[in-house]
């Protein structure tokens, strides 16, 4: 069964920096179109960040454009989201999630449109 594991979060003050990182067990990650979620206690899940299979094509969510970056490593089948200046109001549970169906756009930003699910890794931005 194949598992995606988040590791990188941690406890950071406002401003600071942190790189997660997503990796695979059971399954390459370089054939599927890759996205990060974060879900904050009482809120839902929201979208965060999306990349295509090449890495040629990412989306941002607006709260985090130009602060955020998601990237891929085909060779060691890993996707990054390297957070900078990061905000109290970042605090969250960070997910990231692959797409393994096929489809039709290169970038997905919808819940519904992936189908594995890593655990989460926890993010805390104290002010």
């Amino acid at each position: 069964q194949a598992q995606l594991v988040e590791s990188g979060g941690g406890l950071v003050q406002a401003g600071d920096s942190l790189r997660l990182s997503c990796a695979a067990s059971g399954r390459t990650l370089s054939s599927y179109a890759m996205g990060w979620f974060r879900q904050a206690p009482g809120k839902e899940r929201e979208f965060v960040a999306a990349i295509n299979r090449s890495g040629g094509s990412t989306e941002y969510a607006d709260s985090v454009k130009g602060r955020f970056t998601i990237s891929r490593d085909s060779t060691k089948s890993t996707v990054y989201l390297q957070m900078n200046s990061l905000k109290p109001e970042d605090t969250a549970a960070y997910y990231c999630a692959a797409r393994i169906r096929p489809g039709g756009r290169s970038v997905y930003y919808e819940i519904s449109s992936y189908d594995l699910w890593g655990l989460g890794t926890q993010v805390t931005v104290s002010s």
